[in-house]
């Protein structure tokens, strides 16, 4: 039985240790990331300093404050069930749709293969489109500006939404994990001054939203029928589909991995910033506005 007990004292120095510190590690990541995706992470900033200021009364012992935060503890908790309901009720929901354990919510290739495909599409009917994709930023009241549709990412359904006159063909659509969360979503305009004077609204209210977030936003222009992309507070105009693809994995795959980049990332990186990307404006100034 020397290799059991070799194996559970294995088991009791180090891998117990390990796993209960990598369970424990994954279980507050996940908790963290859906307090911010639901925004209730302001209640959580709430009941720290309330915390805090009960430990500041205990130690230097204020027994008045101690006595009117007792007083005022109880009202406290039913006031912030009261006024943060929607968001418990959102976390609950989440937690019941085992959002807690999904370990990767990014869109997988073929579905920003779909993206493309219809962006292609689109082009080619000069039919124009939008398509935020969110990444770290939480763009939640964007997605309360359109309608909610919580679908498969696909090519036909974003066809469906952009190729005829309907209500929600002038606004956005929103990728969030994935999935389309919304449509017909208002974006804010740039507020640059030195916009070329040829972009449209679809142009700047892309160029906003990428200054307002993280988000990536594929453009289809109506006129030209050229695709773009606008991220980091510039608009790359006139990409290939090949380029917005390879753009739209590496951006969304820099942002999975905590903003580390490949040998060949920082390559396609700088080919597609020397290429003869025609931005909304002048290059020189977008460069210059990038290295700030």
């Amino acid at each position: 039985m020397t290799w059991y007990q070799n194996l559970l004292e294995f088991y009791n120095t180090i891998l117990r240790p390990l796993l209960d510190v990598a369970i424990l590690a994954f279980l507050l990541y996940r908790v963290y990331d859906l307090l911010v995706k639901t925004q209730a992470v302001q209640l959580v900033r709430g009941a720290f300093f309330l915390g805090l200021f009960f430990g500041i009364a205990s130690i230097f012992r204020l027994t008045t404050l101690q006595w009117l935060l007792n007083i005022m503890a109880p009202g406290l908790f039913v006031a912030v069930a009261i006024v943060f309901q929607p968001e418990l009720r959102k976390i609950i929901i989440r937690l019941g749709q085992g959002e807690l354990f999904r370990l990767d919510a990014r869109p997988r290739l073929g579905q920003l293969e779909a993206v493309v495909t219809a962006a292609e599409m689109l082009s080619q009917q000069r039919r124009g489109a939008l398509v935020v994709f969110q990444r770290k930023v939480n763009i939640r009241n964007i997605v309360d500006s359109g309608t909610r549709l919580n679908a498969d990412l696909s090519s036909s359904l974003i066809v469906t939404v952009f190729a005829f006159d309907g209500p929600l063909h002038d606004g956005a659509l929103v990728v969030q994990g994935g999935r389309i969360t919304a449509a017909g979503c208002l974006l804010p305009l740039s507020e640059q001054q030195d916009i070329q004077k040829s972009f449209g609204t679809r142009h700047r209210a892309a160029l906003g939203m990428s200054e307002a977030s993280d988000a990536v936003i594929l453009v289809v222009s109506e006129e030209t029928g050229a695709i773009s992309l606008a991220y980091e507070s510039k608009l790359y105009y006139d990409l290939s589909p090949l380029e917005v693809q390879r753009k739209l994995k590496e951006l969304i795959d820099r942002d999975a991995r905590g903003g580390i980049k490949t040998g060949a990332e920082k390559i396609l990186a700088e080919t597609l910033e020397e290429s003869s990307i025609v931005s909304a404006v002048d290059k020189e100034q977008v460069l210059s506005r990038g290295d700030e």
